[in-house]
């Protein structure tokens, strides 16, 4: 560009600039296309509530289960709820023992029948503990109690 005259390399610059920021975005923008899509989802969620009441409103923290006598059943009635987004089966399991072996001597149980719990539907379940007959050296237990819920 040194043997150009002044005039004709500022008018050769002004072209190339010309090209550059009209001519490439608008070719580019004849040979492509683009479309954006709004999506919406949810994410399945699993959730399980144990409570005190119907309603809901007290969450379960503890059973004291008082004092039993060998040979004897003591129930429970507690109200399990699905919090989460989707219909959900639960299971019960328990672990922890206090003093260890108190499982061989004491059997927690419930009513709940296997049905799917539908979101937000409230189940009344009896869970019900059972003390062997033949229980011995074992004047005080704990453990703890796990309702699961899986969908």
């Amino acid at each position: 560009m040194g043997n150009i005259p002044l005039s004709r390399r500022n008018a050769l610059l002004l072209s190339l600039l010309a090209l550059f920021l009209i001519g490439i975005p608008a070719a580019e923008a004849v040979m492509s296309s683009y479309r954006t899509v709004h999506s919406t989802g949810s994410v399945k969620a699993i959730g399980v509530g144990v409570f005190q009441d119907s309603g809901c409103t007290q969450a379960l923290t503890s059973v004291d289960w008082g004092t039993l006598e060998p040979g004897t059943v003591k129930n429970v009635t507690v109200y399990v709820k699905n919090t989460g987004n989707a219909p959900a089966t639960l299971s019960l399991q328990t672990g922890n023992w206090s003093p260890a072996g108190a499982n061989s001597y004491l059997t927690l149980g419930w009513n709940y029948g296997g049905a799917a719990l539908a979101v937000n539907e409230v189940k009344t379940v009896v869970l019900s503990l059972q003390i062997s007959a033949s229980i011995t050296g074992i004047t005080g237990f704990s453990f703890d109690i796990t309702i699961a819920a899986t969908g």
